[in-house]
């Protein structure tokens, strides 16, 4: 049976918003929680864009969640410091933390002034850097010249059981090379379940067939359909994009002229949309009849708390039953 968990958009909300909500998530029911990490929101309107790592300590202290997060490592995070991140929470709150690593956006890596590779060589450095946190959490004093540069680095503190490394991917070609290396795979629902369905069987015959499948589920949920479609848009229109303009757009406000022609009836490409907590769902147990590990649901929309309630009340204990 798949955890329930819920996610934590810091591009939509504040940190101290954020934290209430998790702290609602946990008691209205929810196993677990994600969080991202971004230096950018996806557009002006959404507008904040909190530190993850700061918060991730308040949260994990707050409550007893275990939490998911996913970052980018050789650009704006060098692995040593992504290993010691990592390394620290897991000390403190053994077992609770897993690390999504991802190959980035332009949109949050190119901000140092580096060069944004294409797609084959972003893949390779990520590979090599999580060789890299890896060798860290072992113990090792790792020196290593290649895409990113260390010398003579260790890790002190360190917990008794290392972090899994959950590998996000959103196209079967991505998933099937994960499969070899990642402990996971975290990718996203909110469109057709065969389109899911393709993703996660391509990274289980690519190796991944005995590891954890997390699924991050975009959906909006409210009373009203125009206005939850109307807020929905304005949060979450410049997510709608399709295939890999996606990692190579620079700035919020070009995401925003990118998407400008798009409207809330767009919605219905990648975000399950509907005022019926029923239809929710049957959706969800779709995804999870995959045999996934963990669903975490991103209501897209800003009415956290009601939705929470909601979820909590009449969603959480269909899908746990």
């Amino acid at each position: 049976m798949a955890q329930i968990g819920y996610h934590c958009s810091h591009e939509q909300f504040s940190p101290t918003d954020l934290l209430a909500h998790v702290r609602a998530a946990e008691t209205a029911g929810f196993a677990c929680a994600s969080a991202s990490d971004h230096f950018h929101p996806w557009s002006e309107r959404q507008g904040w864009s909190s530190f993850v790592w700061s918060w991730l300590g308040a949260a994990m202290e707050r409550t007893r969640l275990p939490f998911r997060t996913v970052s980018a490592p050789g650009y704006r995070y060098h692995p040593a410091i992504l290993a010691q991140a990592g390394a620290t929470l897991s000390f403190m709150y053994p077992e609770r933390l897993w690390m999504t690593l991802g190959t980035g956006q332009r949109l949050n890596e190119a901000i140092t002034g580096v060069p944004w590779p294409q797609k084959a060589e972003r893949n390779a450095q990520l590979k090599e850097c999580v060789d890299i946190i890896r060798a860290l959490w072992a113990g090792e004093t790792v020196t290593h010249i290649g895409r990113v540069r260390v010398q003579e680095a260790k890790l002190y503190t360190r917990p008794t059981v290392a972090p899994l490394i959950i590998g996000a991917a959103t196209t079967p070609e991505t998933a099937r090379w994960l499969g070899g290396w990642a402990d996971a795979l975290l990718t996203l629902g909110g469109g057709p379940v065969e389109t899911l369905r393709e993703i996660v069987e391509a990274y289980r015959e690519g190796g991944g067939a005995d590891k954890p499948v997390i699924v991050q589920c975009k959906l909006a949920w409210g009373p009203d359909e125009a206005a939850l479609r109307a807020d929905a848009f304005r949060q979450w229109g410049t997510n709608l994009i399709q295939g890999q303009a996606v990692w190579e757009i620079p700035t919020p406000r070009m995401f925003e002229e990118v998407t400008a022609l798009l409207g809330p009836e767009d919605l219905d490409t990648s975000v399950r949309v509907s005022t019926d907590l029923g239809r929710h769902a049957a959706w969800l147990a779709e995804y999870a009849g995959i045999g996934v590990s963990e669903l975490i649901l991103h209501n897209v929309a800003t009415n956290q708390a009601e939705f929470i309630d909601a979820f909590g009340a009449h969603v959480l204990p269909r899908l746990q039953g």
